[in-house]
């Protein structure tokens, strides 16, 4: 590819990220004039755009640390604006599940505070899992939108990657002393660190 067409593709994928970050601040407002007809498909089309700007971003090789910040909290805001919507739309299953939803927001606040306190930014490590826990995050909240009944297996599921990501980024911030982006796993650092 020429250098022309990467900065080109470089441009349309943080352009992609960028769409997640100017779109969640709709979807919240979205949420609160009661409008789910809309929210529930640009959430889709959120979710959908979070599979796809990283993807190209390592096929065309264009990866960045810029692109991996973005990408983290145009994450972060896409969840935030789902379980707003979930807050408003579906309280009643928000209290059936507070045990286990109370607990990934204390795992999930506390690995954001750890990385701050430690590298005095969030963490963008886009592991395997954490990429893994995205997918089933996303396909849970795009469906208990879409459907009239909640899939609780795919909900548990998400929930249980979704922890041990957690887990395995506070681990992570633990024994990486410098702040790094697109970390494989806990495996590979360890494997790295033994050779």
């Amino acid at each position: 590819m020429s250098e022309k067409n990467a900065v080109n593709v470089y441009y349309v994928v943080n352009g992609i990220t960028f769409y997640r970050l100017l779109v969640a601040p709709f979807l919240i407002f979205l949420v609160f004039t009661d409008r789910m007809d809309l929210f529930k498909w640009l959430l889709a089309v959120s979710f959908f755009t979070d599979l796809i700007d990283g993807y190209l971003a390592r096929l065309y090789k264009v990866t960045s640390v810029l692109g991996s910040r973005l990408d983290s909290v145009a994450d972060d805001l896409t969840i935030v604006a789902a379980l707003t919507g979930l807050f408003v739309f579906k309280i009643e299953f928000i209290l059936g599940e507070k045990v286990i939803v109370v607990g990934l927001l204390v795992l999930y606040l506390f690995q954001n505070i750890y990385a701050l306190a430690r590298y005095h930014k969030i963490s963008s490590f886009h592991t395997y899992s954490a990429k893994a826990a995205a997918l089933l995050q996303g396909f849970f909240l795009i469906l208990i939108f879409l459907l009239p009944d909640p899939i609780y297996i795919l909900f548990y599921a998400a929930c249980l990657v979704t922890a041990i990501d957690l887990i395995e980024e506070i681990i992570l911030v633990f024994i990486l002393p410098e702040w790094k982006t697109d970390v494989k796993g806990l495996y590979w650092v360890l494997k790295r660190k033994n050779n």
